[in-house]
């Protein structure tokens, strides 16, 4: 991929509504302002996705506004003997910014409430987020869903990258915040889990997106050898060609990768054969890893001229990285893999 480009201070977008300067930061550098965006309302995108999970269970939390669809997810994810999963998802027509998603993740806070069911994204403090809510009738016997769970970051580096499209005044503006320690429960039905062993990520999202693309895009949030450790690796949009997404991070420090490929097998058919192992490669052989599939969580969205067909693979992790000629070895630690095709 060649040289990659570190973005400096400043504002997002210039005067014609086109990225400023493209490229990758350990924080959120670049100014985002929804009022100097030059696309339609009903084409930019702004969301908040949270995973907090461990080899156990996990939680996923969505609020999203799409322009002309809102999308409002949770997801219970169990990896027991027997796998299973149950996501439900609250959809809207043309909220177009009437969700008030904070233009930055450092400050401002986020709230959903539509027939008794509540979200709730609240910062205590600089790196302190605490996420509370319940969802109406989400279990499969009608049970409600609750949660109350304090997320603490454990480092001041992220995964942060401003990425274009050849078409003008399209453009990506994304922050990964891994590693951050959870304290604190979910429930539902007869699960009540106690968050205090696991990890949480926060992949915060604004951005006028072209209409069809597919993504990659692995996460993993955990201890190695008692000190927090985890990446953010992806690809498959946009106009990279100034800076991957791929960083590791271990303990406090934030390494930057070049690219990394994802191998998912194909089947007879010649398909994406998710529940086999993948091996993940980068060029340079820095990223060795394999990765052994638990489950799929799989969801094919469709509303009108809206499509997504997402692949989530939950599963284990083995193999090695090599950082600043260290080489990171580790074995069966939990994280997630993803293929999406979205057109929207």
């Amino acid at each position: 991929m060649g040289e990659q480009h570190k973005m400096g201070v400043g504002p997002l977008l210039n005067e014609e509504g086109n990225l400023a300067e493209p490229g990758y930061a350990f924080s959120l550098v670049k100014d985002y302002d929804r009022n100097s965006i030059k696309a339609p309302k009903f084409r930019i995108k702004e969301w908040d996705y949270y995973y907090i999970g461990n080899k156990d269970h996990g939680l996923a939390l969505t609020v999203s506004d799409d322009g002309y669809i809102s999308l409002v997810s949770a997801s219970v994810l169990s990896f027991g003997e027997r796998p299973w999963e149950v996501t439900k998802t609250i959809l809207g027509f043309f909220p177009m910014g009437k969700f008030n998603m904070p233009k930055t993740s450092k400050e401002g806070d986020v709230h959903f409430s539509k027939n008794g069911t509540e979200f709730h994204f609240v910062h205590e403090g600089e790196k302190r987020r605490h996420l509370t809510g319940f969802y109406k009738k989400f279990g499969k016997a009608g049970e409600d869903l609750h949660w109350d769970i304090v997320l603490e970051e454990t480092s001041d580096n992220s995964m942060v990258i401003a990425t274009p499209w050849p078409k003008k005044h399209h453009f990506y503006y994304n922050q990964k915040i891994n590693n951050q320690r959870a304290n604190g429960y979910f429930k539902v039905g007869d699960l009540s889990f106690d968050c205090g062993s696991c990890f949480g990520v926060l992949d915060w999202g604004r951005g006028v997106w072209t209409y069809d693309n597919t993504w990659y895009w692995s996460s993993l949030n955990t201890s190695l050898n008692g000190v927090p450790f985890g990446w953010n690796l992806g690809y498959g949009f946009g106009d990279t060609k100034a800076a991957s997404e791929n960083m590791v991070f271990y303990g406090e420090k934030a390494y930057k990768l070049d690219d990394v490929r994802f191998d998912i097998p194909l089947n007879r058919k010649g398909k994406d054969d998710y529940m086999t192992p993948w091996k993940f490669r980068s060029s340079s052989g820095d990223v060795q890893m394999d990765f052994k599939p638990v489950m799929d969580r799989f969801a094919d969205t469709n509303a009108l001229i809206i499509r997504s067909t997402a692949h989530q693979v939950f599963g284990l992790f083995s193999g090695f990285l090599i950082l600043d000629d260290r080489k990171v070895s580790f074995e069966d630690l939990p994280g997630f893999a993803e293929k999406v095709h979205n057109r929207y």
